[in-house]
């Protein structure tokens, strides 16, 4: 996708300028169209605002949530969009903030103007503002979507934060086994030679790795850009995304809090959204849309297309693996009630402590495993230095 500029005439008549994301201007066009505006002029946008500084999920949270509380004091939504833009510096959401306030002002739905900036504000969001157009709760609509918004940032920054330490570990573990193979055991290769001693098999093994590494250090570099390079392409196809979202989900230690991750985003996002009124069918679509994992993805799918054919939801997700029975217990229990968006709620709240208790656990269990898997490859190659060493000390004859 590239962002768009163009400038357009409304039915009434008056001039919109704004951005859109669009795979071409030609899409970005017949976007405009049906929206119902008259094209006057459209454009890529320039390099200089392709660089712009992107707008963060804090960022978002953030301008929701003041826009929610200006909103719900009475305030008018144009008001309130020229409110947030007097205070915000960040150039690309101002940009944007400016697009919404001008389509707002020109007539259009609120939800609708939302929609030409889909890397910003998602299918989710979108579908929770237009379902509270409708009751005319809009300021109670962006408040539950911030707190919503919120939730995810703070899940995210949890595992990020969980993670960085046995990451730091781990990077540096490399750094010094690397350091140790090309930089510390070249230096006694030539007295071992000289000396004509019988070098073990571990002393033997480490020089041939420190050879390797030495000499076809251009062919390990490229060889490590590609694997990265691939890594990331990979996860764009769907062959690869398969891949890596079982990898995720089948880790040790780690693949049980990736599981609740995903059991917890996926089951607030429906919790929301059926809370916040929007339809059942439309509700499971975006779930599945967020969901984040291929599998969970596929599961979601299912339940809409058992949905649809008239059954219950607990009745597509019973006997799946990745689906805890407990989930399943209470989702029956919210159908049979018809109470199923509070209990959904409180669920994502339940699991949500429980990524909580599986980050503190996979945190403990990472460590000593690095520390030990660390010391082992420290250890074999200072063991791998010092038995010829001790070969060397030995008297003739001995």
């Amino acid at each position: 996708m590239s962002s768009i500029t163009y400038k357009a005439r409304d039915p009434l008549g008056n001039i919109i300028q704004g951005t859109l994301d669009a795979e071409s201007i030609e899409l970005a066009s017949q976007q405009l169209v049906r929206d119902g505006l008259s094209v006057l002029q459209i454009e890529a946008a320039s390099s200089l605002e392709l660089f712009q500084r992107r707008i963060t999920k804090k960022e978002l949270v953030y301008i929701t949530s003041q826009l929610a509380i200006l909103v719900q004091t009475g305030i008018t939504l144009s008001s309130a969009l020229n409110g947030l833009l007097e205070q915000e510096r960040n150039p690309t959401l101002v940009r944007v903030l400016r697009d919404l306030k001008s389509a707002v002002e020109s007539g259009e739905d609120f939800s609708t103007a939302l929609k030409r900036h889909p890397k910003l504000f998602d299918r989710t969001y979108v579908s929770l503002v237009k379902a509270s157009e409708a009751t005319g709760t809009l300021g109670d609509m962006l408040d539950r979507i911030a707190t919503y918004l919120r939730k995810e940032v703070e899940a995210r920054g949890k595992v990020r934060s969980a993670l960085a330490y046995p990451t730091i570990m781990a990077v540096v573990a490399m750094g010094v086994t690397i350091f140790l193979l090309t930089f510390v055991l070249p230096k006694f290769e030539p007295l071992f030679s000289r000396r004509g001693i019988k070098l073990p098999k571990l002393t033997i093994f480490l020089m041939g790795a420190s050879n390797a590494l030495t000499q076809y250090w251009i062919l390990w570099a490229i060889a490590a850009v590609a694997l990265v390079v691939g890594f990331f392409f990979g996860k764009r196809t769907e062959p690869g995304r398969k891949v890596w979202d079982w990898v995720k989900l089948h880790l040790p230690v780690v693949g049980t809090m990736q599981r609740k991750v995903v059991i917890s985003r996926s089951v607030r996002t429906l919790g929301t959204l059926v809370h916040s009124g929007v339809s059942m069918l439309d509700a499971v679509q975006l779930t599945a849309d967020v969901a984040g994992n291929y599998y969970y993805e596929r599961i979601w799918l299912r339940v809409l297309n058992d949905v649809t054919s008239g059954k219950q939801i607990y009745e597509s997700l019973s006997g799946d693996p990745l689906v805890p029975p407990m989930l399943v217990q209470m989702i029956s229990s919210g159908e049979e009630t018809g109470q199923l968006d509070t209990v959904l709620i409180r669920v994502s709240d339940y699991f949500d402590q429980e990524v909580e208790a599986a980050l503190k656990t996979a945190t403990s269990l990472i460590e000593p495993i690095l520390i030990t898997i660390m010391g082992v490859i420290v250890g074999a190659i200072g063991l791998g230095l010092m038995l010829p060493i001790f070969q060397l000390s030995k008297p003739p004859g001995t």
